[in-house]
Order: structure tokens, then sequence, then C-alpha cells
């Protein structure tokens, strides 16, 4: 388990597409939005872990049409949201709430939506599938049942999962009053634009 903690920590705090999201959301809807978007990032790493157990997500792998599906599906959502952040740093004004018309929405409904892009960023990328297939049963002890043990694994990393996301939102919002005025603000929705247009890029140039 200390092995398996180690290796996941240092794959969890490298900046990938849930992190720049994450920032993105947190910017534009407080430390609230922010720690939405990583639960619903959770919640997507838990689907993985549950299909990775149930044997689903070898069914993914063997299937090249599918993977790539998955793939280009997850990229275009990046790029909706990267092309969106690109157009709120062209308009001047306060910070925005998250979501295309969320300016007027209540707390409870904005979170929701950031949870909601959280979980589809999650699940739109089949890497986390081949992520989970191939490291959380190198890691089951044995005597354990499979199921129970790559289960327990996946809640491991999904749990330092959150906790990073969380800490990178409660420090971003934390200084929210330097980040959100606005010239800051806009160039901080213009560079997270382009990373996650990046992140997309890659995503769907990448092989396999």
């Amino acid at each position: 388990m200390l092995a398996f903690l180690g290796v996941s920590a240092v794959v969890i705090v490298t900046p990938g597409p849930d992190t720049a999201l994450t920032v993105r959301n947190t910017l534009r809807g407080g430390r609230r939005a922010g720690i939405f978007t990583a639960l619903g990032v959770t919640a997507g790493q838990l689907v993985w872990a549950m299909a990775s157990s149930a044997g689903l997500v070898a069914l993914l792998l063997a299937s090249d049409r599918v993977f790539h599906a998955v793939k280009l599906a997850g990229a275009a959502y990046l790029l909706g949201l990267g092309i969106h952040s690109l157009l709120t740093a062209l308009r001047a004004g306060g910070r925005p709430a998250v979501g295309e018309r969320g300016a007027g929405w209540p707390p409870r409904l904005r979170a929701a939506v950031a949870f909601r892009q959280g979980l589809v960023s999650n699940l739109g990328n089949p890497k986390m599938a081949a992520f989970f297939a191939s490291l959380l049963p190198q890691f089951a002890a044995p005597g354990q049942g499979m199921l129970s043990a790559l289960l327990l694994l996946g809640l491991a990393f999904s749990t330092l999962t959150l906790i990073w996301l969380a800490l990178y939102a409660t420090a971003v919002a934390a200084l929210g009053a330097v980040l959100t005025r606005g010239p800051i603000r806009r160039a901080l929705e213009a560079v997270a634009g382009a990373v996650l247009i990046g992140l997309c890029v890659r995503m769907a140039a990448e092989p396999g």
C-alpha cells in the first residue's frame, strides 16, 4: 500500500486536464466551484476503478474503435471548455460563474455544473482506463479477492486526488482577491483556455 500511495502521489501531482479544469473553475466560481469540480473528477475515477475491477475496462482497451471514440469525445469536451475560456478572456467585466449562462444561477446549480464538468472531463479521458487497468493489479495483495483489492486501491487513489485538487482550489481561492482583478483574471482565463486546448490536442494526437 505504501508503494502504491507513493506512485499515486507522483501521478496525481503531475498537472493534467483535471488540474487545469479545477483551477479554471475556481477562478470562475470560487472555492466551492473548484471543490465540486474535484468531487466530479473523483467520481469519474471511482467509475474507472469499478469498471476496472469488473473487467469492463479490459473490453474498452480491447476495442480500438470504442477507445478512440471515448478519446475524441473527451478531447472535444476539453476543446469546448478551452474555447469558452478564451472567449471569456476577451470580454471585459467581473468574474463570471461556472457555466455558459451561469452568472445568474444560484450557488447550488453552479456547483452542479462544476461537478458535471469534472466528471465528464475525467470519464472522457480513456488514458485513465489504461492507467487503472495497468497500475491497480500490480499492487493487489496476494490472498485478497481481486475485486475488493482493486476497489480499495481505486478508492485510495481517488481520495488522494480529491485531497490534492481541493488543496489546489483552496489555494487559488485564497488568492482570489488578486487573481480575479480584471486584467489578471482575463489573462488567467486566456492561459487556462490555451492549456485546455493544448491538452485537447495532445489527447487527440496520442496513439492508442
